[in-house]
């Protein structure tokens, strides 16, 4: 298990100099194909009748803006990897979290940065991350902010017994091969026997996959606010998580682990969905 090629998305107005050089280390361990890709779109002004001519110029203007930037990025992005690792540069004039989440089906891990509250950023420059791991059917990476490498010296899990999480477990295999500490963690309001079961078939399955894990349970009401705690007390490099386990409408507005970590923007974020 492996990933043969990974795709980085480059928000247009950047930087990108630390997530291109974070992707292409990775590609590098992994002897992957490195893909730079790069979307954004610009809103139709609203205008009058009169005035749709003049609308459609500025809209006109606004694309061809974007265009010259992603040619601007395309250089950067060339210039940093600089032949280092197999790569290629796809762009497009389109949503950027619908254009990223078309280009996922070619890629085994999606590699994107996000400033906090991505979320509630321009629609039309900015990819969303929850979005993007929700749709892509693709485990996402999203780095800490200002980040060039991936350290996996210390890996938490932040285990629930939900189909997303043993997706990100699995996915996160490759990453995990290469950590001197992997912690699987569950939060819960009363954890019991049928939990400690789970979390010991977790370590079980990672062990077969030779890693050896240690196992934690932490008895807390407040899911993402203990976790953020058990995460800094390990110093831990990375969290691998599932994404989503309650409805999203449902973490966006009332919180919850998901929407926690995506807003953590000094940790790197593994997820799956």
């Amino acid at each position: 298990m492996s990933y043969k090629t990974i795709l980085v998305n480059l928000d247009i107005d950047g930087p990108v100099a630390p997530v291109v050089r974070l992707a292409a280390g990775l590609a590098a361990r992994f002897d992957a194909k490195l893909v730079g890709f790069c979307a954004a779109d610009a809103p139709l002004p609203m205008a009058s009748p009169d005035g749709a001519g003049l609308a459609a110029e500025v809209w006109q203007q606004l694309r061809e803006d974007i265009e010259r930037r992603q040619k601007e990025l395309h250089a950067e992005f060339d210039r940093i990897v600089a032949g280092s690792v197999e790569a290629e540069w796809r762009e497009s004039l389109d949503s950027p979290t619908r254009a990223l989440t078309t280009a996922s089906r070619l890629a085994d891990l999606v590699i994107m940065s996000a400033s906090r509250n991505a979320s509630t950023g321009n629609a039309y420059r900015v990819a969303d991350p929850g979005s993007v791991v929700l749709q892509a059917g693709r485990p996402l990476l999203v780095a800490a902010e200002n980040t060039e490498q991936v350290p996996t010296k210390t890996v938490v899990i932040a285990w629930k017994d939900t189909r997303e999480a043993r997706r990100a477990v699995a996915d996160a295999v490759p990453l995990l091969l290469s950590a001197k500490e992997v912690i699987v963690v569950t939060v819960d309001p009363a954890p019991d026997r049928w939990i400690g079961a789970g979390i010991a078939d977790v370590a079980e399955f990672l062990t077969r996959h030779g890693i050896k894990p240690r196992t934690e349970m932490v008895e807390a009401t407040n899911e993402g606010e203990k976790l953020s705690e058990f995460v800094a007390s390990c110093h831990a490099d990375l969290v691998v998580s599932g994404a989503y386990g309650h409805s999203r409408l449902r973490e966006w507005v009332f919180g919850g682990v998901t929407r926690s970590l995506l807003d953590q923007v000094g940790l790197n974020r593994f997820m799956s969905s």
